[in-house]
């Protein structure tokens, strides 16, 4: 009956609506009228006539008020304050057509309608309300709501309206809103919060704590790391201030909250430095660095930014994010986009000299360890040769400041990649030393969270999955930093550099990768399945470290560090090489390129002050298939002088038995 009432088109719910206030208004009169007239039935007649009059006008008001267009389940006070209008209304008219009639002493009649009418017809909407909201709700995911403030109150009345959530408590640490009722819902402690998901049938935590530094949310989550359903959050105040996403859209927790890691706000001093009212060039511009350097950069007012990008897909697409913000907040910034390879100078020097660049970030690398390690000649070309040419362009063309996006990686390498971009470290620092004209400088930090091959969506891709995740190894450690806030150390790093200097990012604390990914299973309110836990939901695997991997990464080569007068970025001392020393070098890298001599290469690389530490060239896949051709022809020829041995020994035999 229920599902066929709902089911009904919206006039005839309206006309239902109608005839019940008709039956509840007439009930409301009768009643009062034995409640107050003791059986007197003499203006029975007059009564009736003044209803009659009142009623119409009644259901006028409501109409007109917009009653009963109003969503039973979604009603609320403009309804409700309809409803009174109408009743005082009708009670005002009756009232006047009593006098009118020269029916006297009715006072009480009128009063005790206007109560009974005002319960009657307001109080079955709100038990109508309630009743659907249950049904509703039964429906729903049962939630916890952490934090009872601003954001948590409208989560909730955005999540009562909704359809996919019930929030059913809130928890706050705020001790004087413990016990209290918010909008229907109780506030409990983060004590209660393991007993509720039990006895009240919890089925994932909600964090609204959008403007809680992130060292807060980190001891939140830290808190909440064993529960065994999801957390989920709201999105955060610049999120919700720019209107980009509604405080209902929840997202899974992010991991910058995991590192507890909160940004230091940039000083506009260094970042207007090389910026404000000049001419701006970003190499890799459509790579995960490169992008946010221009997402930054364009708000600092250059006249011009240049985008400088090899692949045409990146180029188009930073282009238009870039377009459309600039349209958005109304920036008086130039946008350029140059498709081009970092390995042909004469390009990079035209482009440069036409726009007349006065800032230079380079950021075109190759940097995926692995893909380096198989693809050595190629890696070298780009990121030493690449930066090379890069930084000659600059000289060539008059470019004031020059910056290099470097790495931890290259500190002590293992790896080719962190090797070439040692190396590029030194073709700069020699230059600097060389020529007066452009102020070299580089940055180096570690890992930036969301960058392209980065752990955290891959993690939760094969969380998605059902698992396994994929873990080289179990001691493996690594520093993360989040990509807005490299981008802007960078830019600061920049401004202080004088020539040849090696900046260093403050990264915090190294991050336990086995750690991290226990953390996101548990965060998604699943379970790791081990020894321990054989019927968990998710599994760690380890892989074993890929070619050219270690363990830990280091930022700093030598002792020789100093601070700057930003917190989070250091400069350091560290050996090179003059540029003659240099230039012999490059001359004889570039020879062994041209030769496809890996292992020359990597001999070359460990002559420079690189403290490559790399165990042998059979990584690179070209050589390592060319080893195996070669084998394979071996084995054939060793094959083939086995046979005629063979053969020449039974002909031998054959002759002698003859």
């Amino acid at each position: 009956m229920l599902a066929w009432l709902l089911a009904l088109p919206r006039s005839v719910k309206r006309l239902i609506s109608v005839c019940v206030d008709l039956v509840f208004l007439s009930a409301a009169l009768v009643a009062a009228f034995f409640l107050t007239q003791n059986g007197d039935v003499t203006s029975v007649a007059d009564i009736a006539i003044s209803f009659a009059v009142a009623l119409p006008v009644t259901l006028f008001i409501f109409i007109k008020l917009g009653l009963y267009r109003a969503v039973i389940r979604y009603i609320g006070q403009h309804a409700l304050g309809a409803v009174l209008t109408g009743i005082v209304s009708s009670a005002f008219v009756l009232a006047l057509a009593f006098a009118v009639l020269g029916v006297h002493d009715k006072g009480n009649l009128i009063f005790v309608y206007a109560i009974l009418a005002l319960v009657s017809s307001g109080g079955v909407r709100l038990l109508a309300r309630m009743f659907l909201v249950q049904r509703n709700n039964n429906h729903k995911t049962r939630v916890l709501i952490y934090g009872a403030g601003s954001s948590g109150r409208q989560l909730a009345h955005a999540l009562l309206n909704g359809e996919q959530y019930h929030p059913v408590m809130f928890i706050d640490d705020d001790t004087t809103l413990q016990r209290s009722t918010i909008l229907g819902i109780s506030v409990g402690s983060p004590s209660q919060i393991s007993s509720l998901i039990k006895s009240k049938n919890i089925s994932r935590v909600l964090l609204a704590l959008p403007s809680a530094s992130r060292a807060r949310r980190r001891e939140v989550l830290d808190a909440l790391d064993e529960l065994p359903i999801p957390v989920q959050s709201i999105p955060g105040m610049s999120d919700l201030v720019d209107g980009t996403m509604r405080i209902d859209e929840l997202q899974d927790v992010k991991i910058e909250d995991l590192l507890g890691r909160d940004a230091v706000a940039p000083k506009s001093k260094l970042m207007n430095a090389d910026i404000k009212g000049k001419v701006v060039m970003v190499t890799g511009a459509g790579g995960s660095i490169g992008s946010e350097l221009c997402r930054q950069i364009i708000r600092y007012e250059p006249t011009m930014l240049v985008l400088f990008e090899l692949s045409e897909f990146a180029l188009y697409n930073i282009e238009q994010e870039l377009s459309s913000l600039i349209g958005r907040e109304e920036l008086a910034v130039e946008l350029v986009p140059v498709m081009g390879t970092v390995q042909r100078q004469s390009r990079l020097e035209t482009v440069m000299r036409t726009f007349g660049v006065n800032t230079v970030y380079h950021a075109a690398a190759y940097k995926h360890v692995p893909l380096v390690e198989y693809n050595v000649v190629e890696g070298v070309r780009n990121n030493v040769f690449g930066t090379w040419y890069t930084a000659e362009a600059a000289i060539k063309a008059r470019v004031e400041t020059f910056v290099l996006i470097s790495t931890d990686k290259a500190v002590r390498p293992t790896n080719v990649m962190g090797a070439s971009k040692r190396l590029a470290e030194l073709v700069l620092q020699a230059l600097a030393e060389h020529q007066n004209t452009t102020r070299f400088c580089m940055v180096r930090f570690g890992n930036v969270l969301g960058s392209s091959g980065s752990v955290v969506p891959l993690f939760r891709e094969q969380i998605r999955k059902g698992g396994p995740l994929t873990v080289t190894h179990k001691d493996i450690i690594r520093y993360f930093m989040t990509i807005p806030e490299a981008a802007q150390l960078v830019i600061q790093a920049g401004a202080m550099g004088k020539g040849g200097d090696v900046f260093v990012l403050d990264m915090g604390e190294p991050v336990k990768i086995a750690d991290l990914a226990r953390r996101m299973i548990h965060l998604m309110g699943l379970e790791v399945k081990d020894e321990i836990h054989p019927n968990g939901d998710i599994e760690i695997q380890y892989s074993g470290l890929r070619p050219g991997e270690k363990l830990y990464e280091e930022l700093l080569i030598g002792e020789n560090v100093r601070q700057t007068e930003h917190s989070r970025i250091m400069a350091a001392d560290e050996v090179y090489l003059s540029w003659s020393e240099m230039a012999h070098l490059l001359t004889r890298l570039d020879e062994a390129c041209e030769e496809f001599a890996v292992e020359k290469i990597i001999e070359l690389i460990r002559s420079a002050p690189t403290e490559f530490n790399y165990s042998c060239a059979t990584s690179d896949l070209v050589v390592r298939a060319a080893c195996d051709i070669a084998n394979a022809s071996q084995l054939a020829a060793v094959a083939l002088d086995n046979v005629a041995t063979v053969n020449k020994a039974s002909r031998l035999i054959r002759k002698q038995i003859a």
